[in-house]
């Protein structure tokens, strides 16, 4: 857009000037409501107290340390009761049976007791890290790794066994529960135990000749 000759003259007349950054000289409304302590009065109000109180309510509801191992146990259970009942059905196929679901609904509950205490006593836990009393802090945790260690071998190694050797009805009778087992104690182990467990039920596999049966 063009500018006029009186537009340019009036726009140099205007002096350039930095804003004034300075203190303001007149009480703000910021001075006038700590003097009459209005913030204080605003905290006092019963409708700000709720909300401090329902805040500390909220802490006040997490779970005790009893009560989250409690929840943990019985996540774990039910997810190893799901994996028996899978591994079930899957034998039951496997043989080319009628699926019988009221005894595998019924062997899924007793598994899912069964693990419910062995994992509620053997799983670490910062509520309750002390699995054998008079030993030191420092020693529990290998002592769960040995146990979890001699758990996952003896469970593959018989899992092996048991599937080459034994006739339908017993593999279909143990064959859930000692899967379940054998994969529980692997994911309890660190890594080095697990895969040497897994290695010696590999070992144990291939020494004694065993198939994998389909």
């Amino acid at each position: 857009m063009v500018k006029t000759r009186k537009e340019r003259k009036a726009a140099e007349d205007i002096k350039l000037a930095q804003p004034d950054r300075s203190a303001p000289t007149e009480e703000t409304l910021l001075n006038l409501a700590q003097e009459r302590n209005l913030f204080d009065q605003a905290d006092r109000h019963p409708a700000n107290r709720r909300k401090a109180g329902g805040s500390r309510d909220d802490d006040d509801a997490e779970l005790s340390p009893t009560a989250e191992r409690f929840m943990e146990t019985l996540l774990w259970t039910v997810s190893l009761a799901m994996l028996n009942f899978t591994f079930d059905v899957l034998v039951q196929h496997q043989y080319a049976m009628d699926v019988s679901w009221p005894q595998i609904i019924s062997r899924a509950l007793v598994a899912f007791f069964v693990f419910f205490v062995v994992f509620y006593v053997l799983h670490p836990h910062a509520s309750s890290p002390i699995l054998l009393p008079g030993l030191p802090l420092r020693y529990q945790h290998y002592l769960r790794q040995v146990i979890f260690f001699s758990i996952s071998t003896a469970a593959g190694c018989y899992l092996i066994d048991v599937s080459n050797n034994y006739g339908y009805l017993y593999i279909m009778k143990r064959a859930p529960p000692l899967g379940c087992l054998w994969v529980w104690s692997v994911i309890e182990l660190d890594l080095a135990p697990a895969v040497l467990s897994l290695a010696i039920a590999g070992g144990f596999f291939y020494q004694g000749g065993y198939s994998i049966k389909t």
